[in-house]
């Protein structure tokens, strides 16, 4: 389904107002969108791995459609998706870790039933602990990481939501990009 950005900011505004018909609309309207996040996270996965792409966009929409949020617009709703779905995925490879390690294992739904490969889950993480120290020295620069390599979203796509001009995404992601590559070379020569 085509649906102008407009359209999806009014049917956000009506969903948090309790309406019932824009949330059955809302769904089928950002799903697609949703699921092209969703993709981008499997195709960091081996290809040997399965990454069940649905199950990750059903888990993110229902964490999505209990938040109590105003909804500024589009790009607010998947900038915070693609929080959401960072966050099941870390939470995912830590337990998935911990079982590896002899922890007590999980018994999760189906539809949280995300598969892993222990390497990928222990580059996952030391990314997002990479990019939770970058948030401590600049927090703009790790929402724009988060909104760009997770999240899917352009640059102009990211400065509307931040609110700040294309030209300082740019020079932002730069940056932070060299930084976390020298936090996970460093993260990396630490490992025996």
């Amino acid at each position: 389904m085509d649906c102008s950005q407009a359209n999806v900011t009014a049917l956000l505004s009506e969903f948090v107002k309790g309406n019932q018909d824009a949330a059955d609309e809302l769904a089928p309207v950002v799903y697609d969108e949703l699921k092209r996040l969703a993709r981008r996270y499997m195709r960091r996965e081996r290809p040997d791995h399965t990454l069940q792409t649905t199950a990750l966009v059903h888990e993110a929409y229902l964490k999505l459609v209990r938040q109590s949020v105003d909804w500024q617009c589009r790009s607010h709703f998947f900038g915070i998706a693609a929080q959401m779905m960072r966050r099941i995925l870390i939470d995912h490879a830590r337990g998935h870790l911990r079982e590896k390690r002899g922890g007590v294992q999980e018994i999760l739904p189906l539809n949280e039933a995300l598969v892993f490969s222990p390497e990928h889950s222990e580059e996952l993480i030391k990314l997002h602990e990479a990019l939770e120290r970058l948030s401590l020295l600049d927090p703009r620069q790790a929402r724009i990481v988060e909104l760009r390599f997770f999240g899917g979203l352009n640059v102009e796509e990211t400065a509307e939501l931040l609110g700040i001009s294309a030209k300082t995404v740019k020079r932002d992601w730069a940056v932070a990009k060299v930084w976390l590559r020298g936090e996970l070379r460093r993260d990396n020569a630490d490992v025996p």
